[in-house]
């Protein structure tokens, strides 16, 4: 594998942290009229809202969701909200293998006993394009309090809209990035991973040291590799930059004209390899690990290095967490320096034309994983229940409420909006050091600022093409159950079949209204 890259070659120069930041910050997906950036606007916005919203006495809003952590969130404004306006609001909180299924049934059984859905922007597809999701284009064009341009135009323009039409308001961002101890990488004399190669050798060179000067062997890497849990996420963070490099629209799961998948290739098999390669310096029982599993051992110092949602970094704040929370830095996920060639299904180095939006010669691709819960409303409600409900999804994702919610580790809320990154103040509230805040925020931002971020599958079946079929895979694989070329032989006919019995015309249009492709 390559190695670690030199001075020659090193992800970013060494400037100061603030100064890094603010740079960020100048440069981040462009500028906004609406953004608050200061306590003062946040304030006048605390206050307008409380003076601003219409009551609702008498009318009843039935709202279902994620139960932990995103329904805390929910549950959190939702009574707040009663408060404000009269309304009552009904929280109806799931396991999460229960949320889809319960969501789909109401709709298409047409029992609408939920008027409100807080769902993944996974299943906008599902939702949207039969007509379900109540189009909220025109609400949302007059509402000043939800500041909408303030919204990261990644969360705006693909997981809120599905063919031009905005059916959702985002309430969380969600996507991957690397953590890592800076104090080890630091002390070592190497720079943090840039590509995947880049990992692998890090993660080798901390293998069975003690990390957390508990006298113990520790690890390289941890990652969550439980079954039917979150690994096929993960691994499709490492396949990203050698499956997708022209841009979102480009798309990484499939061929957008043919609906071919993208899994039986040269760039695919790389990432196999890279993915199972992690387990040599991961924890022995790393295939079994869940997210707070693989989070506590990071926490204990006990991993140079994991991958992971925004999460990590609100849950930093913790008092519990205080004497690593400073020696933590947040990437961008590292990259690749080629990419699939989809013609020939070979890799081909990076250069302006095969990678245009390549940093220092490496394709990043940050994954949307998930893409961060929205909420939407059921077309079939009365127009009073939707008007109550518009104002409820509106009130949990204003500035006001959402830029202090997602400092806060249990709501499962993280950053999704500009002034999320300018207003440093709720973060330093939150008990997040200063150095901890342009860490992570940093780390961030970079990500939200690259055109070539991956959107997350959103077509129907999309939970059987990933949850089931690739995770399936992947353990198989991991577990040397199944050679590479069986388990690309396999997804690439499972896949297929999958396609082929929902309709490969009506596949295609959804994989290609999701990409916001014409």
């Amino acid at each position: 594998m390559g190695k670690i890259s030199n001075q020659n070659h090193r992800y970013q120069p060494h400037i100061s942290a603030s100064i890094a930041f603010c740079l960020l910050i100048l440069n981040i997906l462009g500028c906004s009229q609406n953004q608050p950036n200061s306590n003062a606007s946040q304030m006048k916005n605390v206050v307008e809202t409380a003076t601003k919203q219409k009551r609702f006495d008498g009318i009843t809003i039935t709202a279902v969701t994620f139960d932990k952590p995103i329904g805390v969130g929910v549950e959190r404004r939702a009574r707040e909200f009663e408060k404000l306006t009269g309304a009552k609001v009904n929280v109806i909180k799931l396991p999460i293998k229960d949320v889809f299924p319960a969501m789909q049934q109401d709709f298409e059984n047409k029992t609408n006993k939920y008027d409100v859905v807080v769902f993944s922007p996974q299943w906008m597809t599902d939702f949207a394009q039969p007509g379900y999701l109540e189009d909220l284009t025109e609400r949302v064009k007059a509402d000043k309090l939800l500041a909408w341009d303030d919204i990261a135009p990644f969360f705006r323009e693909f997981t809120a809209t599905y063919k031009g039409k905005i059916y959702a308001v985002p309430v969380d961002g969600d996507f991957h990035m690397v953590y890592y101890r800076t104090d080890l990488l630091e002390k070592a004399g190497l720079e943090p991973p840039r590509t995947w190669e880049d990992y692998i050798a890090i993660a080798k060179k901390f293998h069975g040291q003690d990390l957390n000067g508990d006298s113990k062997p520790d690890y390289g890497t941890c990652m969550a590799k439980q079954p039917k849990h979150a690994n096929h996420k993960l691994f499709w963070s490492v396949a990203s930059p050698f499956l997708q490099s022209q841009g979102t629209q480009q798309g990484s799961y499939f061929d957008p004209e043919t609906m071919k998948p993208l899994v039986n290739n040269a760039a695919f098999a790389k990432a196999l390899d890279i993915h199972k390669e992690t387990n040599k310096y991961s924890p022995p029982q790393e295939m079994t690990l869940n997210l707070y599993q693989a989070r506590d051992l990071f926490f204990d110092g006990r991993c140079a290095m994991t991958l992971d949602w925004g999460d990590v970094g609100t849950l930093l704040s913790d008092p519990a967490h205080a004497q690593i929370s400073e020696k933590i830095g947040a990437l961008i996920l590292p990259g690749s320096k080629e990419v699939l060639d989809r013609k020939t299904g070979k890799l081909v180095p990076c250069d302006k034309f095969t990678c245009p939006y390549a940093i220092d010669g490496v394709n990043h691709a940050p994954y949307g994983a998930v893409g961060g819960w929205v909420g939407g409303i059921n077309a079939t409600a009365k127009p009073e229940v939707k008007d109550a409900s518009y104002a409820l999804i509106s009130y949990i994702s204003q500035p006001a409420q959402s830029n202090v919610d997602v400092t806060i580790g249990v709501t499962g809320f993280n950053p999704y909006r500009i002034s999320q990154f300018t207003n440093r103040e709720t973060w330093l509230k939150s008990g997040m050091k200063d150095v901890v805040v342009s860490k992570y925020l940093g780390g961030i931002a970079v990500s939200l600022k690259n055109p070539n971020m991956v959107l997350d599958l959103r077509v129907p079946e999309n939970a059987l093409y990933e949850r089931e079929i690739l995770d399936t895979a992947l353990d198989d694989f991991l577990l040397s159950k199944k050679t590479r070329q069986e388990t690309m032989e396999y997804l690439e006919r499972e896949w297929e079949k999958v396609t082929s019995k929902k309709g490969r015309n009506s596949q295609i249009e959804a994989y290609r209204g999701s990409l916001g492709i014409e």
